[in-house]
C-alpha cells in the first residue's frame, strides 16, 4: 500500500469518534473504544492485492461484491461474518472508501456513538 493510500485510511477511520488504531494479526486495525475492530488492513494478505477488510451491514456484503466483484470480495476469516474486503491497488474513489468505512462503523458502534456521528 502506498503511504499516500495507508495515510488516506488511517484519516477517514481516526475522523471517526473514539477510535483506536493498533496492530492485528500484524496489520494495522481500527477499533471502537478500544472494543471491536471495524477496519484492518489486508496488505498482500493472502494473495498479492492490496486491499481493506470491514464490517459491514446485514446483506451489503453480497450486493456489493455481485455488483463489483473487481474491486470488492469476500475475505478470509472474517467474510463469514458478513466483512467485505475493499482493494486498494487499483484506481480508489476514496468518497466510496469513507461511505464504506462510515458503514463498517455504524455497524459495529454502540448507539450512543452512532448517534454522534449520524448527528453530524
Amino acid at each position: 500500500m502506498t503511504p499516500e493510500a495507508s495515510e488516506r485510511l488511517r484519516s477517514i477511520c481516526m475522523g471517526l469518534p473514539e477510535v483506536e488504531e493498533r496492530l492485528s494479526h500484524g496489520e494495522p486495525s481500527w477499533f471502537i473504544g478500544g472494543g471491536k475492530m471495524f477496519v484492518t488492513y489486508a496488505d498482500h494478505h493472502h494473495d498479492d492485492r492490496t486491499a481493506f477488510w470491514c464490517a459491514a451491514p446485514d446483506g451489503m456484503q453480497r450486493i456489493l461484491v455481485d455488483a463489483d466483484p473487481g474491486h470488492f470480495f469476500i475475505p478470509p476469516y472474517v467474510g463469514g461474518r458478513g466483512w467485505i474486503g475493499l482493494y486498494l491497488d487499483g484506481e480508489v474513489d476514496w468518497g466510496e472508501v469513507q461511505e464504506v468505512v462510515l458503514d463498517a462503523y455504524l455497524s459495529v458502534a454502540p448507539a450512543r456513538l452512532s448517534a454522534l456521528v449520524q448527528s453530524d
